[in-house]
């Protein structure tokens, strides 16, 4: 079984943004990953991770939960909040998770090992107003959710672990109302903005993509148009193919890959479109992206297989002009 700090992992693709909107139209997201692997009624591993966007800025340790930041400007803006306070808080509500969910397994006999996750967090929207979330995970799928607004616990399923688990934490008014207080002022507020003041130059930045367009032949009746496209940050980016300059559209003929993470925290991916050979028509891969402005990178297709046959007619037309030359010099001297 894999260790939670990488399961955390496993859900990021499901947590950050689609392949491609307008960067201006999306909320920023902070969130903080929980998750507990409990092996028995006497033993429980619990690590979280927090990011922003899909850029990690903090660990805590799953052994004597300490905390790591990942970046310099994250350690300062904790230094400006009241952090120590936050953390002992942080502590003791891990305990009470902790106890809360082995008393679940036992009045709803549940089996070990088990896993539950936790995240919580805030989406800020560009017209600046902010929802808090906070979600709760059992055995790998959605148990309750906490509705901010209405400071209540919703379940997510048709269980009785749902139900045993929503009336519970709905009976602890005072907890309902420290919720609401944490995830729309503490997070969505004072700690969003000051994560986001102290680290703009890594959270705003910007990588130009680089693309390539070449081909594949996997039988002699379809060519394969391969755009792959690399080192582009942030990830939110649009790839098409132009037909004589107009898009073709999703069908069959049309992949394009999920975006895929670089080991230098860019991303990548390839979309492929399958024709015809010597169809006719002229192909273009376009990419749009946030570090390109208002600008699109166009990167035709060359049709290299059309340059032996060039190659050949104009051999055979100088060789007939050469024989037609001495033909008619030989008529002429004869």
């Amino acid at each position: 079984m894999q260790p939670p700090h990488l399961l955390l992992f496993l859900f990021l693709p499901i947590l950050l943004p689609g392949m491609w909107a307008d960067p201006e139209a999306e909320p920023q997201v902070i969130q903080y990953l929980l998750t507990g692997l409990f092996a028995n009624i006497s033993s429980a591993e619990v690590s979280c991770v927090g990011l922003m966007g899909d850029i990690p800025i903090l660990t805590v340790h799953p052994a004597n939960w300490s905390t790591h930041f990942h970046w310099p400007w994250v350690s300062q803006a904790a230094a400006e909040g009241d952090a120590e306070k936050i953390m002992s808080q942080y502590k003791i509500a891990l305990r009470n998770i902790v106890r809360f969910v082995h008393d679940t397994v036992q009045q709803t006999r549940q089996h070990y090992p088990l896993v539950v996750q936790f995240r919580a967090g805030c989406l800020l929207y560009p017209n600046t107003t902010s929802q808090g979330f906070l979600n709760f995970g059992w055995g790998g799928r959605d148990l309750v959710d906490f509705e901010v607004d209405k400071q209540y616990w919703e379940a997510r399923q048709p269980s009785q672990v749902a139900e045993l688990v929503s009336k519970s934490l709905n009976e602890k008014k005072s907890v309902r109302v420290l919720l609401e207080h944490f995830l729309s002022i503490w997070i969505c507020q004072s700690h969003f903005l000051t994560l986001k003041r102290y680290g703009r130059a890594t959270l705003e930045r910007q990588e130009l993509p680089v693309a390539t367009v070449f081909a594949r032949t996997p039988s002699l009746d379809q060519l394969l148009l391969v755009c792959h496209v690399t080192g582009f940050y942030p990830r939110p980016i649009s790839v098409a193919w132009l037909r004589d300059g107009l898009e073709v559209p999703p069908g069959p003929a049309l992949h394009t890959s999920p975006i895929l993470p670089n080991a230098d925290l860019t991303y990548q991916l390839r979309s492929v479109l399958a024709v015809a050979p010597r169809d006719g028509h002229s192909y273009v891969c376009r990419v749009r992206h946030q570090s390109l402005g208002t600008l699109s990178l166009l990167i035709p297709w060359e049709n290299r297989s059309a340059a032996p046959t060039v190659s050949i007619t104009i051999v055979a037309l100088l060789l007939l002009a050469t024989a037609s030359a001495g033909g008619f010099w030989w008529w002429k001297h004869r």
